[in-house]
């Protein structure tokens, strides 16, 4: 790889030393920086904070201690991910599987990368990454938050974003998906996800195996 210029450090310029370093070696250093000048932010200004209160979902990634990585999707209604301020994004966590990889993985690192995607109208994205702290209900309900859950359940814990970087996801090959109407909703078809992939099935197989084969 080539070196960096005179008088440059990796923390001159938003990203990291390897994406600098791939810039510099691939030639795409003058356009990265275009694109961090125009695109990159600190903070979300006003129309990407209308954006977020406007989304049903979002993709989180984390990362253990080891930085061995684990990516997942939240949902909810729109307004589930709370706009505190500019600075600040927080989202309830309600009842799954129980295995917690994300919410374990932002206690050993607090480092998340959240990414929002407008498949049905603008076919545009928003990425958002920062440090994660974990907070319990009492302290959450101190500062407004409330989780909207049509079950009325609580949410065991919440999860506050401190927003470091802020950029956009263009448009170029994001699908363009329709929307189901409200009515039809429940007329779609769900997979069974009991046991989808059949995993568990074949867990049970090779129990019935090895006891037969005892």
């Amino acid at each position: 790889m080539t070196p960096l210029p005179p008088g440059a450090t990796p923390s001159s310029r938003p990203g990291s030393a390897g994406e600098h370093a791939l810039q510099r070696e691939l030639g795409t250093t003058a356009r990265a920086d275009r694109f961090y000048d125009d695109q990159v932010r600190d903070r979300l200004n006003p129309q990407m904070r209308d954006f977020v209160r406007r989304q049903q979902m979002f993709f989180l990634a984390t990362s253990d201690a080891r930085g061995a990585c684990d990516s997942t999707l939240r949902a909810g209604p729109p307004g589930f991910l709370e706009v505190l301020d500019g600075s600040t994004l927080a989202w309830p966590e309600f009842k799954g599987n129980g295995v917690m990889a994300s919410l374990g993985n932002i206690s050993e690192n607090p480092h998340v990368g959240i990414l929002m995607v407008d498949f049905v109208h603008d076919t545009v994205g928003l990425h958002v990454n920062g440090t994660a702290r974990l907070m319990e209900p009492a302290a959450a309900a101190q500062v407004g938050l409330v989780p909207p859950s049509p079950a009325g359940r609580a949410a065991p814990v919440w999860v506050v974003v401190d927003v470091e970087e802020a950029y956009i996801h263009c448009s170029k090959h994001v699908p363009r998906l329709a929307e189901v109407p409200a009515e039809d909703a429940a007329a779609v078809r769900r997979a069974r996800t009991v046991d989808y992939f059949g995993t568990a099935a074949e867990r049970r197989r090779a129990d019935e195996d090895a006891e037969a084969a005892s």
